[in-house]
């Protein structure tokens, strides 16, 4: 038995390298800087909306203010800030819990013992900390898809700090991914689904099990194992975080902070192997988890290339509980908190990702190949070809998409990367050396399906802004964090360039440190005085419609308060930039992700770690959702009374 004080606690805090920044490229927070500057932007508040793109925002008079009311895509109340342990919802609509960790899912699986936490029982039943959902269509009713994070120790075993073999077993089983098959029934409240238990298209995919490695990377050296010396396959995912659907409908999910269940990184002798690994936040010797202790394969210095098999985007077929997860290497290695997709004109596959900690990087993969939209199964080796950029912001408010290719312009043999495996394996140090734009924490990214447009969620970057706190700015200039906008010219995502600009600058636009430069608020041009104060956005989502939908992370920890919580904004029209708060969360939680049923009568959002801060059944922060310990991450269901109309209408 080891203790383990380690806590692990939302906002992906502690899981990044301490390695001096990079000079070679541009903070996203200069290009700003010189933007205002040139403009001339600071000579007063309302000046500053030049900067960014207004759109048909409503600041005209009161005829305006009518006629934007009357076109107003939302319907709902605004719910207020609330620190209480309970999902709030607006008057109309009703909220329940649809998957909690534990709850039975594969055929066979026990009820929910948290007093006699088994691998084998976990290994059948729903993940810890739900995070990333997707929604795939069936003849009555759904899959729903959802990723598993991380594990909270400390919630979950009596025991802690003093953990075992047996309890990290539970850990591993705790990680991946859950495929939900559930139903809608139709009750006096209105329709409410429900989880289908025992239902062969449910699925557990954990930590032991097999994952296939494919694209330009497969089979290198550096990929190669004990249990695998060929280099295509590999055990497990972890750290699953944001994701995505593609347009032939498999589960794209996200492996982010990875570097966490490893320890002894001085195992890897490969210099730039191991400078990776120091960059993702691995220490050279020791570790963050206690896993090394008891599993082989997470010491590096017992099973050094182990750790390369991790940081890619998974493929998972969610219609054939038999199918092999895939490993997609060329969409490129990095801390993945999305995997957007659309199509280009050509039909080619486009994924948008972001590389969630501070000074990292926007990507893009574009495929080689058309979608076939005759015949499903041949999509399924799409992304194993195409080409991968990483985003330049310039300070006119254009972009380019650099290509992240061997042998073109500086990625050369000479410079670490002989072929395009090196490149898509050490993607952070081929953007390094492509001079691309370092931005603050970009997590999840999603598309307006109305025109096409990119909204990048960048939470928060505090180290980089830390010497400029003073008493009437007290906090880092982007501790809120903000949202960005990319066009892609000619309205074609594999445009090599964009156009970009600032959609929102999160904040409270009451408070006095909004009338800074540093602090000043932004809603598209939006009357301030009317929108719901946010922080830190980190998942966004879209329904039908140009709605924008966005999941915060953090937000407790700063200015604005309250719980964790969800908010809806237009993007198009006189109500563009109108925020206005949907749901609060629970004490101890972040608001990880939503997603909605195509018809859009139904909202699911992942509570992922109720309680942090807290540990099991002493100094208690969260009971949620049973009223009792321990508290249980939860996808919760949000439907409208009566059954009818679209969520948010």
């Amino acid at each position: 038995m080891k203790k383990n004080t380690q806590v692990f606690l939302s906002g992906d805090v502690g899981f990044e390298g301490t390695e001096p920044r990079r000079d070679c490229s541009d903070t996203f927070y200069e290009v700003m800087e010189r933007r205002i500057n040139r403009r001339s932007l600071l000579k007063g508040a309302a000046a500053l909306a030049p900067l960014f793109v207004v759109g048909g925002a409503a600041t005209g008079p009161a005829a305006e203010k009518a006629n934007a009311q009357a076109s107003n895509p939302l319907g709902f109340t605004p719910v207020s800030k609330s620190t209480g342990d309970e999902v709030t919802v607006p008057e109309g609509y009703f909220t329940y819990p649809l998957l909690k960790w534990g709850e039975p899912l594969e055929a066979g699986a026990p009820a929910f013992d948290p007093d006699n936490l088994t691998a084998e029982a976990q290994s059948m039943q729903v993940g810890y900390n739900c995070d990333n959902l997707q929604w795939f269509d069936l003849p009555f009713g759904g899959l729903l898809c959802v990723n598993h994070e991380y594990t909270n120790a400390e919630l979950m075993f009596p025991t802690y700090p003093t953990l075992g073999a047996d309890e990290t077993a539970v850990e591993i089983e705790a990680h991946g991914v859950s495929v939900a098959h559930v139903r809608p029934l139709r009750t006096s409240e209105g329709i409410k689904w429900q989880l289908v238990q025992g239902s062969p298209l449910n699925r557990a995919i954990r930590g032991n099990d097999k994952f296939e490695i494919s694209g330009p990377a497969a089979g290198h050296p550096l990929l190669r194992t004990s249990y695998d010396p060929t280099g295509k396959s590999t055990q497990g995912t972890f750290n699953n975080c944001g994701g995505g659907k593609t347009p032939y409908n498999t589960f794209l999910t996200c492996e982010e902070n990875f570097d966490q269940y490893f320890a002894n990184a001085d195992g890897q002798t490969n210099e730039l192997a191991f400078q990776s690994l120091r960059r993702f936040g691995m220490a050279a010797s020791g570790g963050s988890r206690q896993w090394a202790e008891f599993v082989d394969r997470f010491d590096v210095r017992k099973e050094p290339n182990e750790p390369n098999c991790f940081g890619w985007v998974v493929e998972i077929d969610p219609y054939d509980p038999t199918s092999t997860p895939v490993k997609r290497t060329a969409l490129g290695r990095f801390k993945h908190e999305a995997s957007s997709t659309t199509t280009s004109k050509a039909g080619q596959v486009v994924v948008y990702s972001g590389d969630d900690a501070r000074f990292e990087y926007v990507y893009k993969f574009v495929s080689e190949k058309p979608v076939d939209r005759k015949k499903r199964e041949n999509n399924f080796g799409i992304l194993d070809s195409g080409t991968l950029y990483v985003a330049r912001f310039n300070d006119d408010g254009t972009g380019d998409w650099l290509r992240l290719v061997a042998g073109e312009g500086p990625l050369t043999a000479v410079n670490g990367f002989p072929t395009q495996a090196e490149v898509l394996m050490f993607a952070r140090q081929a953007a390094d050396l492509l001079g691309a734009t370092q931005m603050d924490r970009p997590e999840d990214i999603d598309i307006n399906p109305t025109n096409g447009y990119a909204y990048v969620a960048l939470t928060n970057n505090t180290r980089r802004t830390a010497d400029q706190v003073d008493a009437a700015n007290p906090r880092p200039s982007n501790s809120l964090g903000h949202i960005i906008e990319i066009r892609e010219v000619a309205g074609d995502a594999a445009s090599e360039t964009f156009n970009w600009d600032i959609f929102m600058l999160c904040g409270d636009p009451s408070s006095a440190s909004a009338q800074t430069p540093e602090g000043r608020t932004f809603f598209a041009g939006y009357d301030e005085t009317e929108v719901s104060s946010i922080a830190n956005p980190d998942n966004l989502a879209f329904g039908r419609d140009s709605v924008l939908w966005i999941a915060t992370d953090g937000q407790p920890g700063t200015s604005v308060g309250g719980n964790d919580a969800v908010y809806a904004c237009p993007t198009e029209g006189p109500e563009r930039g109108h925020n206005q708060q949907f749901l609060s969360s629970v004490r101890g939680c972040e608001v990880a992700s939503l997603v909605f049923n195509t018809q859009q009568n139904a909202l699911f959002v992942s509570i992922q770690h109720p309680g942090e801060g807290g540990t099991l059944n002493t100094d208690i922060v969260s009971n949620f959702p049973d009223g009792v310990q321990p508290p249980r991450p939860t996808v919760m269901a949000i439907g409208k009374k009566g059954g009818t109309g679209r969520i948010g209408s």
